[in-house]
């Protein structure tokens, strides 16, 4: 989907062109340096020829035999000619001992470069392999697990459909599933979230049949739910149908890409996950009510916590998200209506193909409102993905008037080669309250092997428009985030080599803010 537009041609681009560029680069080079060895070897002989040729005017003048001054001033110039002799000859001699080593080195050097190259091209095909050998592996590993579920599971007669065998995953192409409904959005508001679970689901049949009978009723009007009062009134899916069990070889795919915009670059189908990037930037109000609590806050430094909870909240379940979401068509809208259970209705639409760029729109009736435009900027840089979102996001709440912003962070995609992908979430951004001056310098630390802190640690300090820190926030991005109230702040002894001064806060006991909800 990410590449509709794009001919698959546009996969060539890469490691031929590359070489020949260089090749041609390098000749050029030589083609230069050769020129000005030519142009000194010229000079040289033009040195030499005018050099005898003072020499022996002077040689004349000399034998004139002059006396008196004229005599003395002959002789003085006689001499500075013979130490400009002298001293042009040892120039040439130098410049002849640089060509002759220039050009005994020439060849020995365009050697050493088609060596370099061979052992390039060596390298990379022994990568390739080595990837292909870790997918072929991991293949055989799934295949085997899935045989022995099979065989354990007495009720199986057959693999469901949606997965295959590893012979056929060479010869069959896995489409896009046309009769699967569940993947398209339908418009009208008690359908919003109808899917038919019929074909690839994984799903069993009484489920099936349960979501279909129950999505446009109220649970409250079936007589044989034991507990009307507490179910909500539409009942959601519970889960999605399992993924295609196809191998997907990045290397192969990403080799020629590096540098390069990956929006631009035709993806396999199986590297997404099933839904749109519109949908994916509504899963962002899943802790809306870290939004309503901040709306009832009468301190805007304690809203300001609440805000900052609900920007990381949004990444809590990109840990386990490798893939991407589908490129939704120019002009396509998603809305997300949960006034009744939780007060709010969502719209978000793609208002530009290249680059591509989502615009969000969020109301409640509970006192807030949360708009962005987001567009994503993408680089391969080999062994990770760096995933750049531009744009700004806005929250405002009625009753105080108050008006936040944020962007969000980096994020980086691991192991494209070989290896499980893994997900990282790092930068810095500024939280701010463009009504009070109130702002938050949130830091999201990035992952290290030889780091001794929390994994996927996040920290950062409301201040308010002089300064002052009020409230110090950490936690992580994936599971939960904590605030303390400062009662005072001072400053230490120096820290590191810069001689920069670490502020130390004395805070009150930490509190809950945010936790991240049980995986469906």
């Amino acid at each position: 989907d990410s590449g509709d537009d794009f001919p698959p041609s546009s996969l060539s681009v890469g490691g031929g062109q590359g070489v020949g560029s260089q090749n041609s680069e390098v000749q050029s080079t030589l083609r230069t340096l050769g020129s000005k060895v030519e142009d000194l070897s010229t000079c040289n002989d033009l040195i030499s020829k005018h050099g005898s040729a003072l020499q022996r005017s002077l040689s004349e003048l000399d034998s004139l035999r002059l006396t008196g001054e004229a005599g003395d001033k002959i002789r003085q110039v006689t001499e500075r000619a013979t130490l400009f002799r002298i001293t042009s000859n040892a120039m040439i001699n130098a410049c002849r001992d640089f060509l002759a080593l220039a050009q005994t080195h020439s060849k020995r050097w365009q050697k050493a470069l088609q060596a370099e190259r061979e052992q390039r091209v060596r390298l990379e095909e022994a990568l390739e392999q080595l990837a292909k050998q870790h997918n072929h592996l991991e293949r055989a590993f799934r295949g085997a697990a899935q045989a022995h579920a099979i065989v354990d599971n007495t009720g199986a007669t057959g693999p469901r459909k949606g997965e295959a065998s590893d012979e056929d995953d060479d010869n069959e192409f896995f489409d896009a599933m046309e009769e699967a409904p569940e993947f398209i959005t339908v418009p009208a508001d008690p359908q919003f979230h109808k899917r038919s679970s019929s074909n690839a689901s994984g799903l069993n049949s009484d489920m099936c049949a349960d979501d279909q009978s129950l999505n446009e009723e109220p649970l409250t009007m079936n007589q044989e739910s034991p507990s009307q009062e507490l179910v909500p009134l539409k009942k959601r899916r519970t889960r999605i149908p399992d993924k295609p069990n196809y191998s997907l070889n990045l290397w192969s795919i990403m080799k020629n890409c590096i540098g390069k915009d990956l929006s631009k670059i035709p993806m396999p189908v199986n590297f997404n996950e099933p839904i749109s990037m519109l949908q994916r930037l509504s899963e962002d109000l899943e802790y809306h009510e870290l939004l309503d609590k901040a709306a009832k806050c009468h301190s805007s430094l304690e809203q300001m916590c609440y805000v900052v909870a609900f920007c990381v909240s949004a990444y809590s379940t990109t840990v386990y998200r490798t893939g991407k979401p589908f490129n939704p068509l120019l002009g396509e809208t998603f809305e997300l209506d949960r006034q009744r259970e939780s007060g709010y209705r969502s719209l978000c639409e793609q208002v530009s193909h290249h680059p591509p760029a989502a615009a969000h729109h969020a109301i409640s009736d509970r006192g807030w409102t949360l708009r962005q435009e987001i567009t994503v900027a993408s680089k391969f840089r080999g062994k990770y993905l760096s995933i750049m979102p531009l744009g700004t996001i806005h929250a405002i709440f009625e009753k105080s008037n108050n008006h936040y912003t944020w962007k969000k962070v980096t994020t980086t995609v691991h192991n494209i080669i070989v290896g499980k992908l893994w997900i990282d979430q790092s930068g810095e951004i500024d939280i701010v309250n463009h009504t009070t001056g109130d702002r938050c310098h949130l830091k999201f630390a990035p992952y290290s092997y030889f780091s001794r802190d929390v994994a996927r640690k996040v920290t950062g300090v409301v201040m308010d428009k002089a300064g002052k820190a009020h409230y110090v926030l950490s936690g992580t991005w994936d599971e939960k985030m904590e605030f303390s109230r400062v009662m005072q702040s001072s400053r230490g002894g120096e820290n590191g080599t810069e001689g920069k001064q670490k502020t130390v806060y004395q805070t009150l006991k930490a509190r809950e803010l945010w936790k991240r909800n049980p995986l469906p």
